[in-house]
C-alpha cells in the first residue's frame, strides 16, 4: 500500500466557489492510459489499497455534501472509498479522520456516473484543521484512463 500525492497541492486555488460563507471546491483525480495518477509523485499505476491525496480541504469548513462525477470510467472492476485525513497526520478526538466519510468502500468507478455522498452514517462536520481529500483504491488496480471530479460543499464557519 502506497500513499500517492498530487503535485503542487498548495498552489491550487483554496476555495474557488465562495458566496457569502457558502463554500464549494472541485477536486480532480485522473489516471492516464497506464493507470498512473496524472501529475502525482508516483510513477506507477495506482494499486489496490493505495491512498491517493488529491486535494486539501481547508480548516474551518463545515462539510455538508459532496458529489462524485466520473466522466471517463476507470479500469474494469475498480472500486473505491472517499474520505479525508489530516495534513499534519495527527488525528483529532473531536473530529476523527474518516477514510470513507463521503463514499463507502466498494463503490464502483468502472463506469461513468454521478454519485452523491453515500455514507449515510455520518453527519456534517467542521474540520478543525486542513485535511487531504483521499481516495482509497479497492476492487482492482488502475490500468486505464479515468477522470473523477469531486465537488465538496460546505459553509465557512472558522475554527
Amino acid at each position: 500500500m502506497a500513499t500517492v500525492t498530487k503535485k503542487s497541492l498548495r498552489q491550487e486555488v483554496s476555495h474557488a466557489g465562495a458566496f457569502g460563507n457558502r463554500w464549494s471546491q472541485i477536486y480532480t483525480f485522473e489516471t492516464n492510459s497506464s493507470g498512473i495518477f496524472v501529475n502525482s509523485d508516483l510513477a506507477t499505476a495506482v494499486q489496490i489499497g493505495d491512498v491517493v491525496r488529491f486535494g486539501i480541504l481547508p480548516a474551518g469548513i463545515k462539510i455538508s455534501d459532496a458529489l462524485v462525477i466520473i466522466s471517463d470510467a476507470f479500469a474494469t472492476s475498480t472500486t473505491y472509498k472517499l474520505g479525508f485525513a489530516y495534513v499534519d497526520g495527527v488525528d483529532s478526538t473531536a473530529v476523527p479522520q474518516d477514510d470513507d466519510y463521503f463514499i463507502v468502500a466498494g463503490t464502483s468507478s468502472a463506469s461513468a456516473a454521478r454519485t452523491p455522498a453515500n455514507n449515510t452514517a455520518v453527519r456534517p462536520i467542521t474540520l478543525p484543521k486542513e485535511a487531504y481529500i483521499i481516495l482509497t483504491r479497492t476492487g482492482a488496480a488502475d490500468s486505464a484512463v479515468g477522470i473523477m471530479d469531486v465537488i465538496v460543499k460546505g459553509t465557512l464557519v472558522g475554527v
